[in-house]
């Protein structure tokens, strides 16, 4: 009897471990095989007992997946992300300068495959940063430090940005703007290039007073000129006859006046009236 209750308890037994082993199992299967993919994100499946990774297949998007416990799952923000890199380039003159340049960029969702089979899973490293590195210095080095520290930094930077899209979109990766954040150059250099700045403003200031004042000297000239002619027109109009009955109107209009008054006919200069008032 006992033997009998001692076989059942030990089928019991093995019954319940196999039970706890089949869910320790199914529980390191699921763990191994779930995988969420994060706002902004996308997953890239490498199958261990396949091709690898295969191109033509669609990323893992947002969200919940399960997989195959024995592949393997690359995740990538596609977000935008910058890099700063300082570097030291060559002017067209063989100067030495040293810059600090920013790039934002981002992997092109659809090529993301392709991003991680050809280029690396550190796609950053690999070729961002030489990228980058490379567009610096053959754009800085067609300019003088001149140019690159005040003149044409903003066309260096059009042209560093165009240069560095151009490499990275051939190897998957978007690239939104370029910046340059910091030109530093030999001191004897930065100070020589910011005199020349400040006589050429001085220079641009006083060129700027002198047309201000030859304008100026312009206006009163053609204002005078004006007032000449104007002064001829009037001369020339006014004959004696014509300032004689002017003033014959005027006597007239004062005489009808409310004002005591004594008119005094033909004792004016030029024989017109007199007016005395009382």
């Amino acid at each position: 009897m006992n033997t009998q209750f001692d076989k059942k308890a030990q089928t019991q037994m093995k019954v319940i471990l196999l039970l706890i082993a089949s869910a320790i199992l199914l529980i390191v299967l699921v763990t191994k095989s779930a995988i969420t993919i994060n706002a902004g994100e996308n997953g890239v499946v490498f199958r261990t007992f396949g091709n690898g990774i295969d191109e033509n297949e669609k990323p893992l998007g947002e969200g919940f997946h399960l997989i195959a416990p024995w592949n393997k799952v690359f995740v990538y923000s596609l977000k935008l992300k910058e890099k700063a890199e300082e570097m030291l380039v060559l002017s067209s003159n063989g100067l030495e300068i040293r810059v600090d340049v920013s790039t934002w960029f981002r992997p092109l969702p659809g090529k993301l495959p392709y991003l991680v089979k050809e280029i690396s899973t550190d796609y950053e490293g690999t070729i961002v940063i030489p990228a980058m590195r490379s567009a610096a210095r053959s754009v800085i080095g067609r300019y003088t430090p001149e140019e690159i520290y005040s003149t044409k930094r903003d066309a260096i930077q059009d042209e560093i940005f165009a240069e560095t899209k151009r490499i990275l979109e051939e190897k998957y990766i978007a690239v939104d703007r370029a910046l340059i954040r910091s030109v530093i150059l030999p001191e004897t250099i930065k100070k020589a290039i910011e005199s020349k700045l400040e006589q050429e403003q001085l220079a641009l200031e006083y060129q700027f007073k002198l047309d201000r004042a030859s304008k100026e000297a312009e206006r009163q000239r053609i204002a005078a000129d004006g007032e000449a002619v104007a002064n001829r027109i009037v001369s020339s109009s006014l004959t004696d006859n014509l300032l004689k009955m002017r003033g014959i109107e005027a006597t007239i209009k004062l005489s009808e006046s409310n004002n005591a008054k004594t008119v005094i006919i033909g004792s004016g200069k030029d024989g017109l009236p007199l007016i005395l008032n009382h």
